[in-house]
């Protein structure tokens, strides 16, 4: 069943101008924010982003707490206005516009279900108060409670549902209203893992089949690389990098960024002198270093480190090892357990090993003003 959101549906004109006005259109953008600050006082939490995201996609903003990610969300959304720049929705000025007055809707991490109304009205709450006809609102209650796999559960209340049943129906009265935008403030938080991680996939075929744009919060770095088609790493009130899931892990611009998406290992100084014999900071995965016998031969693409394995991880799949390099550093190496059990794993600490890795994983850093995390109220 596909909901049936039309993105060229009619809206009236917001209060900050027509789609048209001030050149703000750009065919294909959702959401554009030029030169966006928020400023509490003298605390700066969100220092002048400037953003696209574009029409149908799923869009992540992720970084840890105080970062600035859902700041921004809240502005986009109207619960913030800016202190400068301005807020642009599909080529509509909001800057200024109510909540109310713009084409998109939020869902919360504690989803703010209304506890005495059933299912269905909460669902159909907004169409309610838009005075949608009785039977048009019913049609479309039942149409995103499928899309939800929630049908049949109208009646219900929410203290009747599991917290991913929960989840669901906010999701569905905010889909219900047919919003351009929907924006997801960690939505998934409350969840325990397994659940939270069989909803980064139905979220995902949800915005695919409904196709329009999500933006969604997160500090949970494996649910944006999960979700997002593109993704916009925050630090310290600043998008610090953007790109595809792809490119951020496998491309990490700055410390920062290296060590919150993903596992990181970092050699520079004298060790990346004496093993890579150049200068400079480099991050390596753990999962494209392998682990050799000291005597094993290297490639002419590859580099070696002689060390020994000081502690060992056993977590099922994969199995983590912490090696201590002769020339100075301990790095992490993941191997998947492919004929390893969890006894062979553990037998291998105090072992003498090589350590070898292509040179084309070793990727360069560049140190920036947010590799420092900063308090702020993002």
């Amino acid at each position: 069943m596909t909901l049936s959101i039309d993105p060229r549906e009619a809206h009236p004109p917001a209060r900050g101008g027509s789609a048209t006005s001030n050149g703000a259109g750009t065919p294909g953008i959702a959401v554009r924010l030029d030169g966006v600050e928020k400023r509490y006082g003298d605390v700066v939490a969100v220092a002048g982003v400037d953003l696209e995201v574009r029409d149908g996609e799923f869009f992540s903003m992720l970084g840890p707490s105080g970062s600035g990610k859902t700041t921004t969300l809240r502005m986009i959304a109207g619960f913030e206005l800016p202190t400068r720049g301005r807020v642009v929705l599909h080529g509509r000025d909001v800057t200024d516009v109510a909540p109310f007055d713009r084409d998109v809707n939020t869902v919360f991490q504690d989803y703010a279900l209304f506890p005495h109304m059933t299912v269905g009205d909460n669902v159909g709450y907004g169409l309610m108060v838009r005075k949608v006809p009785v039977a048009e609102r019913a049609g479309r209650v039942a149409e995103a409670l499928r899309m939800v796999r929630l049908d049949g559960y109208e009646r219900r209340r929410p203290s009747q549902l599991s917290g991913g049943q929960r989840q669901r129906v906010a999701l569905a009265r905010a889909l219900v209203n047919r919003p351009r935008v929907l924006l997801l403030d960690e939505p998934l938080g409350a969840l325990d893992l397994k659940l939270r991680e069989e909803m980064q996939i139905e979220l995902k075929a949800i915005q695919q089949q409904v196709g329009i744009t999500f933006i969604y919060v997160t500090h949970d770095q494996e649910e944006a690389l999960t979700m997002s088609d593109r993704l916009a790493v925050f630090n310290a009130g600043r998008i610090v990098q953007l790109g595809t899931p792809a490119e951020v892990y496998e491309r990490p611009g700055t410390r920062f960024v290296a060590g919150f998406v993903g596992t990181s290992n970092l050699v520079t100084g004298d060790v990346a002198r004496s093993i890579m014999g150049r200068d400079g900071t480099f991050t390596i995965r753990p999962e494209k270093i392998r682990l050799a016998e000291p005597d094993a031969s290297v490639g002419a693409d590859e580099t070696a480190a002689a060390g020994t394995i000081r502690d060992v991880v056993y977590l099922g799949p994969d199995t983590r090892y912490i090696v201590e390099l002769d020339a100075g550093a301990r790095l992490v190496v993941t191997q998947q357990n492919l004929a390893t059990t969890s006894t062979e794993a553990l037998a291998q600490q105090g072992r003498a090993v090589r350590l070898v890795w292509k040179r084309q994983h070793e990727l360069p850093l560049v140190e920036g003003e947010s590799d420092t995390q900063e308090e702020d109220k993002g």
